[in-house]
């Protein structure tokens, strides 16, 4: 089971946010559940599957740790007050540039970075066997729900301009010459900067001038 299919089977879109996936899973559980459909084999078969889907899908997305979020903010050092003196008169403390304590950098969400390059890495690995098996499609979708989740990411544009430039290759293959025109555009639009890419896709183009 794919990523693509876990999402599809809890009902989601590829790239739904942790809660969400928890929330569906639950509700499609509930319903599905062997104590509520005793004999009902295809129920249970169901259940088993949305389970191994959220399982798997728990690898790819953990859920983030609010909790440590705020421990870490409170262990933050909160500046001291400055005494202040008892006789000073209003002029003095008019006259006095209160000292601004130094700022402390904010802390970062815990883990974020980290849940973030293992789910990176993980569609990576997805990515690679859908490009193998030639299953451009799936492919091409599960790079633009990445893309959308890390859109600063050059590295997974290029990934996502990658697929689009295979799919189109693909499909001069199978003379499917106006959709394969638009997939290599879309390769250059998605990273316009990689000379590498750039050059592969002018050899397509060159390919399918040949064949009209």
């Amino acid at each position: 089971m794919d990523l693509l299919d876990c999402y599809r089977l809890l009902g989601l879109r590829s790239g739904a946010s942790f809660p969400d996936i928890k929330s569906s899973y639950r509700r499609l559980a509930q319903q599905y559940h062997p104590d509520i459909n005793p004999d009902d084999d295809r129920a249970k078969e169901k259940f088993i599957a949305l389970t191994e889907a959220y399982k798997l899908l728990l690898q790819v997305i953990p859920p983030t740790a609010d909790n440590s979020y705020q421990n870490v903010s409170q262990a933050v050092e909160t500046p001291q007050k400055q005494p202040t003196q008892v006789k000073e008169t209003r002029q003095q403390k008019a006259q006095e540039v209160p000292k601004q304590p130094p700022q402390q950098p904010q802390p970062k969400p815990p883990h974020v970075a980290e849940i973030e390059r293992r789910l990176k890495w993980k569609t990576y690995e997805q990515l690679q066997t859908f490009l193998k098996e030639r299953r451009f499609p799936q492919a091409i979708a599960l790079a633009e729900a990445l893309v959308e989740r890390l859109p600063h990411d050059a590295e997974v544009r290029q990934w996502l301009a990658i697929s689009y430039q295979l799919w189109g290759r693909a499909l001069i293959a199978e003379k499917q010459l106006l959709k394969a025109r638009i997939f290599l555009k879309k390769a250059l639009k998605t990273d316009p900067k990689n000379k590498s890419l750039i050059n592969e896709v002018q050899r397509d183009f060159k390919k399918l001038e040949q064949v009209f």
